[in-house]
Protein backbone atom coordinates (compact mmCIF):
# COMPACT_ATOMS: atom_id res chain seq x y z
CA UNK A 1 0.00 0.00 0.00
CA UNK A 2 0.83 3.67 0.12
CA UNK A 3 4.04 4.48 2.50
CA UNK A 4 4.36 8.41 2.15
CA UNK A 5 1.68 10.55 4.80
CA UNK A 6 -0.50 12.69 2.68
CA UNK A 7 -0.81 16.49 3.73
CA UNK A 8 -4.00 17.25 5.99
CA UNK A 9 -5.78 20.50 7.29
CA UNK A 10 -3.94 21.44 10.44
CA UNK A 11 -0.56 20.22 9.14
CA UNK A 12 1.97 23.04 9.65
CA UNK A 13 4.12 23.72 6.24
CA UNK A 14 7.94 25.52 5.90
CA UNK A 15 8.70 26.57 2.74
CA UNK A 16 12.13 27.85 1.23
CA UNK A 17 12.28 29.39 -2.42
CA UNK A 18 15.79 29.37 -4.25
CA UNK A 19 15.59 31.91 -6.85
CA UNK A 20 19.35 32.89 -8.15
CA UNK A 21 17.65 35.79 -10.85
CA UNK A 22 19.24 39.06 -9.77
CA UNK A 23 16.07 41.34 -9.70
CA UNK A 24 14.05 38.36 -7.81
CA UNK A 25 10.91 39.73 -5.71
CA UNK A 26 11.55 36.85 -3.47
CA UNK A 27 15.20 37.01 -2.38
CA UNK A 28 16.97 39.76 -1.09
CA UNK A 29 19.78 39.96 -3.40
CA UNK A 30 22.56 38.88 -0.87
CA UNK A 31 21.01 35.43 -0.18
CA UNK A 32 19.47 33.37 -3.13
CA UNK A 33 16.68 32.04 -0.48
CA UNK A 34 13.58 33.08 0.83
CA UNK A 35 12.52 31.20 3.80
CA UNK A 36 8.85 31.61 4.16
CA UNK A 37 6.84 31.97 8.26
CA UNK A 38 5.63 28.73 8.86
CA UNK A 39 1.94 28.08 7.18
CA UNK A 40 -1.10 25.80 8.90
CA UNK A 41 -2.51 24.21 5.76
CA UNK A 42 -6.28 25.88 6.26
CA UNK A 43 -9.68 24.23 6.49
CA UNK A 44 -10.02 24.71 2.85
CA UNK A 45 -6.84 22.76 2.07
CA UNK A 46 -4.88 25.89 1.16
CA UNK A 47 -2.06 27.77 1.70
CA UNK A 48 -0.72 31.20 0.89
CA UNK A 49 2.28 31.76 -1.44
CA UNK A 50 3.21 35.31 -2.14
CA UNK A 51 2.80 36.46 -5.28
CA UNK A 52 1.21 33.20 -6.23
CA UNK A 53 -2.06 33.32 -4.32
CA UNK A 54 -3.83 30.44 -2.50
CA UNK A 55 -2.37 27.05 -3.69
CA UNK A 56 -4.04 23.85 -2.41
CA UNK A 57 -1.99 21.00 -1.44
CA UNK A 58 -4.31 19.02 0.99
CA UNK A 59 -4.21 15.08 0.11
CA UNK A 60 -1.09 15.38 -1.22
CA UNK A 61 1.84 13.94 -0.77
CA UNK A 62 5.08 16.20 0.08
CA UNK A 63 6.63 15.62 -3.13
CA UNK A 64 3.59 16.20 -4.95
CA UNK A 65 3.11 19.04 -3.01
CA UNK A 66 6.34 20.24 -3.40
CA UNK A 67 5.88 20.51 -7.46
CA UNK A 68 2.62 21.72 -7.34
CA UNK A 69 4.02 24.92 -5.25
CA UNK A 70 6.79 25.00 -7.39
CA UNK A 71 4.50 24.88 -10.53
CA UNK A 72 2.46 27.91 -8.80
CA UNK A 73 5.61 30.06 -8.42
CA UNK A 74 6.91 29.89 -12.40
CA UNK A 75 4.97 33.00 -12.76
CA UNK A 76 7.14 35.59 -10.68
CA UNK A 77 10.48 33.14 -10.66
CA UNK A 78 10.43 31.11 -13.52
CA UNK A 79 13.51 29.42 -12.48
CA UNK A 80 13.15 29.28 -8.96
CA UNK A 81 13.20 25.97 -6.55
CA UNK A 82 11.12 24.91 -3.53
CA UNK A 83 12.16 22.89 -0.76
CA UNK A 84 9.10 21.62 1.87
CA UNK A 85 9.06 20.41 5.06
CA UNK A 86 5.82 19.31 6.53
CA UNK A 87 5.10 18.78 10.44
CA UNK A 88 2.20 16.66 10.92
CA UNK A 89 -0.77 18.76 13.14
CA UNK A 90 -4.08 16.74 14.72
CA UNK A 91 -5.35 15.59 11.38
CA UNK A 92 -2.45 12.96 10.54
CA UNK A 93 -2.07 11.86 14.60
CA UNK A 94 -3.85 9.71 16.51
CA UNK A 95 -4.42 9.38 20.59
CA UNK A 96 -3.18 6.61 22.71
CA UNK A 97 -5.35 7.44 25.22
CA UNK A 98 -4.39 4.99 28.44
CA UNK A 99 -3.13 1.60 29.25
CA UNK A 100 0.05 2.03 27.91
CA UNK A 101 3.02 3.37 29.54
CA UNK A 102 3.08 6.51 27.72
CA UNK A 103 -0.23 7.98 26.50
CA UNK A 104 -0.19 10.38 24.22
CA UNK A 105 -0.66 12.13 20.86
CA UNK A 106 1.38 10.48 18.19
CA UNK A 107 1.88 11.80 14.92
CA UNK A 108 1.62 9.03 11.96
CA UNK A 109 4.53 8.77 9.82
CA UNK A 110 2.72 7.18 7.02
CA UNK A 111 -0.63 5.99 5.82
CA UNK A 112 0.22 2.24 6.44
CA UNK A 113 0.66 3.14 10.14
CA UNK A 114 -1.37 0.22 12.26
CA UNK A 115 -2.53 0.11 15.55
CA UNK A 116 0.23 -1.91 17.24
CA UNK A 117 2.33 0.27 15.94
CA UNK A 118 0.74 2.86 17.40
CA UNK A 119 1.11 0.90 21.27
CA UNK A 120 4.43 0.34 20.44
CA UNK A 121 5.60 3.37 20.52
CA UNK A 122 3.41 4.23 23.57
CA UNK A 123 5.52 1.57 25.04
CA UNK A 124 3.81 -1.64 24.67
CA UNK A 125 0.28 -2.23 27.02
CA UNK A 126 1.20 -2.24 30.95
CA UNK A 127 1.86 -5.06 32.52
CA UNK A 128 -0.73 -6.08 34.99
CA UNK A 129 -3.89 -5.33 32.87
CA UNK A 130 -6.40 -8.82 32.91
CA UNK A 131 -7.63 -9.89 29.67
CA UNK A 132 -6.70 -6.24 28.18
CA UNK A 133 -9.03 -5.07 25.41
CA UNK A 134 -8.47 -2.69 22.55
CA UNK A 135 -10.84 -0.15 21.30
CA UNK A 136 -10.69 2.00 18.33
CA UNK A 137 -12.54 5.10 18.44
CA UNK A 138 -13.39 6.44 14.96
CA UNK A 139 -16.10 8.44 13.28
CA UNK A 140 -18.56 8.31 16.65
CA UNK A 141 -18.13 4.59 16.49
CA UNK A 142 -16.24 2.17 18.99
CA UNK A 143 -14.43 -1.26 17.90
CA UNK A 144 -12.94 -3.83 20.31
CA UNK A 145 -11.29 -6.66 20.30
CA UNK A 146 -9.15 -8.39 22.85
CA UNK A 147 -5.61 -7.55 22.91
CA UNK A 148 -4.77 -11.34 22.61
CA UNK A 149 -6.80 -12.07 19.27
CA UNK A 150 -5.04 -8.56 17.94
CA UNK A 151 -1.92 -9.56 17.87
CA UNK A 152 -2.44 -13.19 16.79
CA UNK A 153 -4.12 -12.47 13.54
CA UNK A 154 -1.99 -9.90 11.04
CA UNK A 155 -5.35 -9.19 9.15
CA UNK A 156 -6.72 -7.39 12.31
CA UNK A 157 -4.11 -5.05 12.55
CA UNK A 158 -6.05 -2.01 11.33
CA UNK A 159 -4.36 0.85 9.51
CA UNK A 160 -5.23 4.27 11.26
CA UNK A 161 -6.38 7.49 10.24
CA UNK A 162 -5.64 10.80 11.35
CA UNK A 163 -7.81 11.41 14.54
CA UNK A 164 -8.53 8.06 15.43
CA UNK A 165 -8.27 7.40 19.17
CA UNK A 166 -7.15 4.26 20.23
CA UNK A 167 -7.50 2.93 24.41
CA UNK A 168 -6.47 0.17 25.61
CA UNK A 169 -8.30 -0.96 28.77
CA UNK A 170 -8.82 -3.81 31.23
CA UNK A 171 -11.41 -6.31 30.48
CA UNK A 172 -14.18 -5.10 33.25
CA UNK A 173 -16.56 -8.88 32.59
CA UNK A 174 -17.15 -10.90 36.36
CA UNK A 175 -18.79 -13.92 37.43
CA UNK A 176 -18.88 -14.86 40.97
CA UNK A 177 -18.38 -17.72 42.85
CA UNK A 178 -20.47 -18.72 46.46
CA UNK A 179 -20.68 -21.77 48.52
CA UNK A 180 -18.56 -24.93 48.67
CA UNK A 181 -16.32 -23.62 46.37
CA UNK A 182 -12.30 -23.19 46.30
CA UNK A 183 -12.48 -19.61 47.03
CA UNK A 184 -16.10 -16.96 47.50
CA UNK A 185 -15.24 -13.89 45.39
CA UNK A 186 -15.83 -11.62 42.76
CA UNK A 187 -13.95 -13.06 39.77
CA UNK A 188 -12.50 -11.30 36.37
CA UNK A 189 -12.98 -12.71 32.97
CA UNK A 190 -9.20 -14.33 31.85
CA UNK A 191 -10.56 -14.85 28.23
CA UNK A 192 -12.65 -13.95 25.99
CA UNK A 193 -15.66 -16.79 27.42
CA UNK A 194 -15.16 -19.25 29.75
CA UNK A 195 -17.05 -22.90 30.72
CA UNK A 196 -19.23 -23.22 34.09
CA UNK A 197 -16.13 -25.89 34.45
CA UNK A 198 -13.28 -23.47 33.36
CA UNK A 199 -14.98 -21.06 36.24
CA UNK A 200 -14.83 -23.68 38.65
CA UNK A 201 -11.59 -24.32 38.12
CA UNK A 202 -10.60 -20.46 38.40
CA UNK A 203 -12.26 -20.51 41.92
CA UNK A 204 -10.01 -23.83 42.65
CA UNK A 205 -12.48 -26.34 41.77
CA UNK A 206 -15.10 -27.62 44.34
CA UNK A 207 -14.77 -28.49 48.02
CA UNK A 208 -13.79 -32.01 48.60
CA UNK A 209 -15.83 -32.25 51.91
CA UNK A 210 -18.45 -29.68 51.15
CA UNK A 211 -19.80 -29.66 47.95
CA UNK A 212 -22.51 -31.57 46.70
CA UNK A 213 -21.56 -33.00 43.13
CA UNK A 214 -24.64 -33.59 42.35
CA UNK A 215 -25.89 -29.98 42.40
CA UNK A 216 -23.76 -27.01 40.94
CA UNK A 217 -25.82 -24.15 40.40
CA UNK A 218 -25.27 -20.95 37.76
CA UNK A 219 -27.73 -18.15 38.58
CA UNK A 220 -28.36 -15.63 35.64
CA UNK A 221 -30.54 -12.46 34.73
CA UNK A 222 -31.62 -12.29 31.56
CA UNK A 223 -32.71 -8.36 30.07
CA UNK A 224 -36.06 -8.25 30.29
CA UNK A 225 -36.43 -7.43 25.96
CA UNK A 226 -35.07 -10.88 25.68
CA UNK A 227 -37.77 -12.77 27.56
CA UNK A 228 -40.98 -14.33 26.27
CA UNK A 229 -43.71 -12.55 27.83
CA UNK A 230 -45.88 -15.67 28.85
CA UNK A 231 -46.37 -19.41 27.24
CA UNK A 232 -49.60 -18.57 25.26
CA UNK A 233 -47.63 -15.68 23.27
CA UNK A 234 -44.38 -17.29 22.95
CA UNK A 235 -42.42 -16.80 19.81
CA UNK A 236 -40.90 -20.25 19.51
CA UNK A 237 -38.43 -19.14 17.02
CA UNK A 238 -36.85 -16.89 20.11
CA UNK A 239 -33.96 -18.99 22.48
CA UNK A 240 -35.06 -16.54 25.02
CA UNK A 241 -36.46 -17.58 28.32
CA UNK A 242 -39.87 -17.11 29.98
CA UNK A 243 -38.12 -15.80 33.33
CA UNK A 244 -35.39 -12.57 33.95
CA UNK A 245 -34.25 -15.22 36.68
CA UNK A 246 -33.00 -18.29 35.65
CA UNK A 247 -30.89 -21.05 37.67
CA UNK A 248 -28.66 -23.82 35.33
CA UNK A 249 -28.00 -26.58 37.48
CA UNK A 250 -25.32 -29.15 36.50
CA UNK A 251 -25.09 -32.83 37.51
CA UNK A 252 -21.04 -33.96 38.14
CA UNK A 253 -21.16 -37.07 38.83
CA UNK A 254 -22.95 -38.17 35.66
CA UNK A 255 -20.93 -37.89 31.88
CA UNK A 256 -23.60 -35.58 30.66
CA UNK A 257 -23.40 -33.33 33.41
CA UNK A 258 -19.39 -33.11 33.23
CA UNK A 259 -20.03 -32.62 29.34
CA UNK A 260 -22.62 -30.29 29.76
CA UNK A 261 -20.30 -28.10 32.47
CA UNK A 262 -17.58 -28.04 29.75
CA UNK A 263 -19.67 -26.47 27.04
CA UNK A 264 -22.21 -24.05 28.63
CA UNK A 265 -21.02 -20.62 28.72
CA UNK A 266 -21.11 -18.41 31.64
CA UNK A 267 -21.90 -14.76 30.79
CA UNK A 268 -20.59 -11.86 32.71
CA UNK A 269 -22.72 -11.07 36.21
CA UNK A 270 -23.97 -15.10 36.69
CA UNK A 271 -23.02 -16.54 39.70
CA UNK A 272 -21.63 -19.59 40.36
CA UNK A 273 -22.81 -21.75 43.26
CA UNK A 274 -21.69 -25.07 44.71
CA UNK A 275 -24.00 -26.08 46.77
CA UNK A 276 -23.33 -28.28 50.15
CA UNK A 277 -24.07 -31.67 50.64
CA UNK A 278 -26.37 -32.60 53.22
CA UNK A 279 -23.48 -34.39 55.37
CA UNK A 280 -22.29 -31.15 55.64
CA UNK A 281 -25.47 -29.77 56.69
CA UNK A 282 -26.30 -32.27 59.06
CA UNK A 283 -22.74 -31.52 60.93
CA UNK A 284 -23.36 -27.86 61.22
CA UNK A 285 -26.85 -28.83 62.73
CA UNK A 286 -25.21 -31.05 64.74
CA UNK A 287 -22.20 -28.51 65.56
CA UNK A 288 -24.63 -25.58 66.87
CA UNK A 289 -26.58 -28.27 68.78
CA UNK A 290 -23.03 -29.58 70.49
CA UNK A 291 -22.05 -25.83 71.60
CA UNK A 292 -25.75 -25.36 73.29
CA UNK A 293 -25.12 -28.61 74.97
CA UNK A 294 -21.96 -27.65 75.92
CA UNK A 295 -22.78 -23.90 77.23
CA UNK A 296 -25.97 -25.83 78.90
CA UNK A 297 -23.60 -27.91 80.73
CA UNK A 298 -20.70 -25.06 81.95
CA UNK A 299 -23.70 -23.14 83.26
CA UNK A 300 -25.40 -26.26 85.20
CA UNK A 301 -21.79 -26.97 86.69
CA UNK A 302 -21.10 -23.23 87.78
CA UNK A 303 -24.67 -23.48 89.85
CA UNK A 304 -24.12 -26.54 91.47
Amino acid sequence: GPQSQLIRTGDVVSVVVWDNQDNSLLSNGVSKQAALPPMVVSASGMIFMPYAGEVEIRNLTQPAARAKIQEAMTGVAPEAQVQLAVKQGAGNAADLVGGVAAPGSYPLPSRNYSILSLIAAGGGIRPGLDNPLVRLLRGGHVYEIRAEQLMADPNLNTILRGGDKVVVAEDDRFFTALGATGREEVVPFTRESLTAMEALSTVGGLSDSRADLKSVLVLRDYPLDDTVPTPERADYSSKGPLQEQVVFAFDLTSADGLFAARKFEINPKDTVLGTETVVTSARTVLGLIGSVVGVTNAVNNLTE
